[in-house]
């Protein structure tokens, strides 16, 4: 298989510090044509534009992501920014957004600190990715008031929701969660996006797909998400890595 696009991965991420350079060096060969690296603070953007800097095929995001909210510096803003002038291979603000899955979030900073995002965006004329767990009614709210041109990655709702967000311009991520037996909604979910909204992803090096779940994911394992995804939408694997391609390729301006 070839021109995989994988959408949303982490290879700043520590579970890559023994073998990233190697691997990084080696995914064109499995078929990987691009990534877009998305970053969950200051120290995570800077990494990921470097490494965008030193890989023609990678591109990064720069973003502050809600599980991180209060441990980045309060002038995080102006990093991100500064960030996303000054390399032309920072294509997106991300990955940004709403999570309250584990106790003792702050909300309220969420929800501010996700506005101010979306606001940099659209004063950049970029797109975000939106991370969101367990806060589907107030990311919708948010996104209704926005209206950012935007992906929500890792896409964990119901088709409904699914169906709101494409409602609103968006795409919708999706990852090798829906190779698990258990994915009933996100499988309901795809089937329900358009092909020209979607997009495939890793967020490695979580989510990988089966029959690698519980190791470590990295952007060529698209391969089998693509397959569970072809299977959905009636249409071959390299079919569907293509459309989904050239849907990343636009949306990212690349």
């Amino acid at each position: 298989m070839n021109n995989i696009f994988d959408s949303h991965a982490h290879y700043a991420d520590e579970a890559f510090d023994e073998d990233r350079e190697a691997l990084l060096a080696s995914l064109p060969e499995s078929g990987v044509r691009y990534v877009m690296l998305a970053s969950s603070g200051v120290a995570d953007t800077a990494q990921n534009a470097a490494l965008a800097s030193r890989y023609d095929y990678i591109y990064a995001a720069a973003g502050l992501h809600p599980e991180n909210v209060g441990t980045d510096p309060e002038d995080y803003l102006s990093a991100v920014e500064t960030a996303a002038r000054s390399n032309p291979k920072v294509r997106a603000i991300g990955e940004i957004g709403l999570d309250y899955h584990y106790e003792g979030y702050d909300r309220e900073k969420q929800i501010k600190i996700f506005e101010e995002q979306i606001v940099l965006a659209r004063e950049l004329s970029l797109p975000v990715i939106i991370h969101s767990r367990d806060a589907a009614e107030d990311t919708l709210e948010i996104l209704k008031k926005h209206r950012p041109f935007g992906v929500v990655h890792c896409f964990s709702y119901s088709a409904e929701i699914a169906k709101e967000v494409v409602k609103l311009g968006m795409y919708v991520g999706f990852t090798g969660v829906i190779t698990f037996k258990n994915a009933k909604k996100p499988c309901k979910a795809l089937a329900e996006v358009p092909l020209d909204r979607l997009l495939l992803e890793t967020d490695c090096p979580y989510m990988a797909p089966e029959p690698f779940r519980g190791r470590r994911c990295d952007s060529s394992l698209i391969a089998y998400t693509a397959q569970a995804a072809a299977a959905i939408k009636g249409l071959e694997v390299q079919e569907l890595l293509d459309i989904t391609c050239e849907n990343a390729k636009r949306f990212y301006s690349i």
